[in-house]
């Protein structure tokens, strides 16, 4: 049994397409050039290796808002997106260690900081697993869910990360010369990199499966390359 968890001010339709209801869109704008694709493959990759190597991935889109100036103070807020509860994957209710009756919560949300989404969360959480005070916060609140559940002092398993985009074509690195220049600007997808993760309490009991899609404002500043 799957059951929403808190209101929200979004319309799943316009949030599935990325954009915020107040929000107009703004590709990053970064040239197409060789030295560009390849800061953009590096800056990817950091982000990466950082939401891989910290357990809540809103305090590491804080920081990483905060190293890029994309906005002061840099705070990134969860905002629901309405719309039917998605199941729960067979195989993440597994991993989940739960029976086929046991209640799960879902709550699907934006994660935004300075005006711009920069990932979309899919969350199933085992409420039982959680307090009632945690429960009543998430339920009626739009506080991230990572900081409700500090307390636990969970810990975070990642099942799979995966690069959605790769600025520079397969092989790059034995070829001869990067790809040519372009004019114009640097064509990016609106949705980068994937994580399926499960989050563990303080004494190893699993209470939350996520899936994670980071989208393009993630590059929403101006290449290192622009500031000699």
């Amino acid at each position: 049994m799957v059951r929403h968890g808190g209101a929200g001010v979004l319309l799943a339709g316009v949030l599935a397409a990325g954009v915020h209801a107040d929000e107009v869109p703004r590709a990053p704008a970064w040239p197409d050039t060789a030295l560009a694709r390849t800061e953009a493959l590096a800056l990817l990759q950091t982000l990466n290796a950082d939401l891989l190597s910290h357990d809540s991935a809103t305090l590491t889109l804080e920081r990483w808002c905060a190293a890029h100036g994309m906005a002061s103070p840099a705070k990134v807020t969860a905002e629901h997106v309405h719309g039917p509860a998605r199941p729960l994957p067979d195989d993440l209710r597994a991993q989940l260690g739960i029976a086929a009756d046991e209640p799960v919560a879902y709550r699907r949300v934006a994660l935004r900081c300075g005006g711009r989404t920069l990932s979309e969360a899919e969350n199933w959480y085992v409420p039982s697993r959680l307090t009632a005070a945690m429960n009543h916060t998430l339920e009626t609140t739009d506080t991230p869910f990572g900081k409700v559940v500090r307390p636990l002092h969970f810990r975070r398993r990642t099942l799979s990360a995966k690069l959605l985009w790769s600025p520079l074509p397969s092989g790059w690195e034995q070829a001869a010369e990067l790809p040519a220049d372009h004019a114009g600007l640097l064509p990016i997808p609106p949705r980068l990199l994937q994580h399926r993760a499960l989050l563990f309490d303080g004494e190893g009991h699993p209470f939350s499966a996520l899936i994670e899609t980071y989208t393009d404002q993630v590059l929403a500043f101006e290449p290192p390359s622009a500031h000699p």
